[in-house]
């Protein structure tokens, strides 16, 4: 009797994902992407992602850079991610027909001349302990790029990924959305601390705000936020009043229509006693960041966690009916624009009048009701 319910689902409760139960609301993006962490690819480890629909194999050579390909070898079509690496060669596992770190077919498995093929390269950096690969709707090369920021403390980063339904463009969306910090993060107020600054494919956000911390009551938080296209939030963190600096990589990279991965990579430094010896008071700030980095990790984990069922679930309004306080989401739909093809543009549309409203909404600042 057990087996003939084998096939049997559970009666499903609560919303259905977004990306089952809506078609896709928005194209894949341009630009960079990523497609994991730089301490996940050892050397001679192949790795298969992700990226809009398709496999994209990573190796790591022996020098220490990267390289990416589309993942079947142009001999008879074998899925690269079941490669090996010997020294700085791809070795594909059907035929064993060997490439070098140009992609040039050497040899082959049984000693014959190599035919003139190569591996399919893809534009790939490795920057702030995390891998990007470039994808673009026309084929261009990489046309900006991803830059390096501070390193904070002296730990190496703290680091977690998940999938689920939802857009890249969401995850970037939120860091203008100041009204769901309030209703959603639980923040008591906060405000943007200057205009956003628009620059081609990037922005920059500066916010005050107050959070309450377990036994210690209300604290001002300061918040510097960068966006690089539809790629990456980097973000600053400091609490003055606890000498507490917090840098976090935030990445969501589409995987599938309407689904994605979502990247987040934390460092944590505490500020260093004035009253002790510099050199007391340097390990106090190091045991202290050592201590805590994980309980803070996980943290800062649960707060971004908060977004996820509402990332998965909701549908992609356009326009949608925004409201004083929202903060500058029309501003950043205007912005992420040119991230989509052109084709797709009548999905994105963004009235000057809309940019207006939210802007103005931004700046009244929030304030818990």
């Amino acid at each position: 009797m057990r087996g003939s319910f084998k096939h049997v689902q559970p009666i499903g409760e609560g919303p259905t994902a977004g990306d089952v139960a809506l078609p896709p609301g928005l194209p894949y993006p341009d630009g960079w992407a990523s497609v994991g962490f730089s301490d996940e690819l050892k050397p001679g480890t192949v790795l298969t992602r992700r990226l809009a629909g398709e496999d994209v194999v990573l190796y790591r050579l022996r020098n220490g850079r990267i390289r990416a390909i589309r993942p079947y070898c142009p001999h008879l079509g074998a899925h690269l991610g079941l490669a090996e690496v010997e020294g700085d060669d791809l070795v594909c596992p059907f035929h064993r027909f060997a490439f070098d770190p140009d992609g040039t077919c050497v040899r082959t498995g049984y000693g014959s001349a190599p035919p003139k093929a190569s591996l399919a390269q893809l534009p790939v950096r490795e920057v702030n302990d995390a891998v990007f690969v470039w994808r673009h709707h026309d084929g261009r090369r990489p046309d900006w790029e991803i830059p390096e920021w501070h390193t904070l403390g002296h730990q190496p980063p703290r680091h977690a990924a998940w999938e689920m339904a939802g857009y890249a463009q969401d995850v970037m969306e939120n860091a203008v959305d100041l009204g769901h910090f309030v209703t959603l993060h639980g923040w008591p107020s906060g405000e943007l601390a200057a205009p956003i600054d628009w620059d081609g494919t990037r922005f920059h956000i500066s916010m005050r705000v107050q959070e309450d911390f377990p036994l210690l009551g209300r604290r001002q938080v300061d918040i510097e936020v960068d966006g690089y296209g539809l790629a990456c939030l980097h973000t600053d963190v400091h609490t003055p009043a606890l000498g507490l600096k917090m840098c976090s990589l935030v990445m969501a990279t589409m995987v599938a229509p309407g689904r994605m991965q979502f990247r987040q990579a934390s460092r944590f430094s505490f500020d260093e006693p004035s009253r002790l010896p510099p050199v007391l008071g340097r390990a106090v700030s190091r045991s202290l960041s050592s201590l805590l980095a994980g309980p803070m990790f996980k943290r800062s984990c649960e707060f971004t966690a908060a977004d996820f069922p509402i990332w998965s679930t909701k549908k992609y309004l356009s326009p949608p009916r925004l409201a004083p306080g929202d903060g500058p989401i029309g501003a950043l739909r205007h912005w992420a624009r040119q991230f989509y093809p052109p084709d797709h543009q009548e999905h994105l549309p963004a009235p000057a009048a809309l940019t207006v409203r939210a802007e103005n909404g931004a700046r009244s600042g929030l304030a818990r009701p």
